[in-house]
């Protein structure tokens, strides 16, 4: 399969905006519920990917297709309602008390990623690549339980519990966000692949803002008002996971899911940097020691593409 040069570097641009959105909403979760931090990734992200949207017309050219039929719209919704469960779930197994573990099994997202990719999508990756995956994916999952006496014993222990049961189903969700997202944007009649991603990007952002919106205007109508009182802050956690996420939906536009999600790991690694850099935290051996192990893997999947 030949790739476009520009799927890595663009994957390592959606890992840094997710991480900086990450950091940006930690300043909303005093002020908003659960679902409305949600929605303000949403809601401020619409008009961000419109106006990228825009932009990339203006400079490379190309029209939105007016032939836009059920299935890249039905696509969209599904994919976006992925994203939606697969976040409230990841949140569920916090409240279960297993944030460490919860987050761990969350991250199994790039085998099931590359799984579903396989059986719905007909991706395949080379053997080298699907160690690679693996190598990162125990990376991650040794990152996410450091600090654990027993981190592999720990997380075996753990593999029965409601943390660990709603961490796999987020992941799932997630990696099945990403086939649903490719399968969208195959779907758009136009020659350019990134302008077909940016023409997702929209559609999906504003369908879950229609389904989150209306959930949290229905249940929370309080916080529903929230969502724009503190706009000043909302729009710049809007503006980043927009950002990203048009990052992310160009990836999976120019490489097989596996790679993307795989690579995309690396946004541990620059959670830990900035942690070390802007927080002045020192890493521990073991998180030295898991940041190695995702490298080592990354660097499989790149000599495996």
């Amino acid at each position: 399969m030949i790739l476009s040069p520009l799927w890595l570097p663009i994957t390592l641009a959606a890992a840094l905006f997710q991480t900086w959105r990450t950091a940006m909403q930690q300043k909303l979760r005093g002020q908003l519920s659960v679902n409305a931090a949600a929605v303000v990734r949403y809601l401020y992200g619409v008009p961000v990917g419109a106006l990228l949207l825009a932009l990339y017309i203006a400079v490379f050219g190309g029209t939105v297709p007016a032939g836009l039929g059920w299935a890249f719209f039905a696509l969209c919704a599904a994919g976006g309602l992925g994203q939606i469960l697969g976040t409230n779930l990841l949140i569920m197994s916090f409240s279960h008390r297993g944030f460490a573990v919860g987050t761990a099994y969350a991250k199994t997202e790039a085998v099931q990623g590359a799984i579903l990719a396989l059986l719905l999508l007909g991706e395949r990756i080379s053997a080298l690549a699907w160690v690679g995956i693996g190598i990162g994916v125990a990376g991650v999952l040794w990152l996410t339980l450091a600090g654990k006496a027993h981190p592999g014993r720990d997380l075996a222990r753990a593999a029965l519990q409601p943390a660990a049961m709603c961490g796999l189903a987020a992941g799932f969700f997630f990696a099945g966000t990403s086939v649903l997202v490719k399968a969208a944007n195959q779907e758009v009649p136009a020659p350019d692949p990134i302008l077909r991603a940016l023409i997702t990007l929209v559609m999906t952002n504003i369908l879950q803002t229609v389904m989150q919106g209306g959930w949290l205007l229905a249940r929370e109508p309080r916080q529903a008002r929230a969502v724009f009182t503190t706009w000043r802050s909302s729009a710049q956690v809007g503006a980043l996971s927009a950002c990203g996420s048009a990052c992310w939906f160009s990836a999976f536009a120019l490489a097989p899911v596996a790679l993307v999600r795989a690579v995309g790991q690396v946004e541990i690694l620059m959670t830990l940097l900035f942690s070390h850099f802007y927080l002045r935290e020192r890493p521990s051996r073991a998180e030295i020691l898991g940041a190695l192990t995702v490298v080592c893997g990354v660097v499989l999947v790149l000599a495996g593409r």
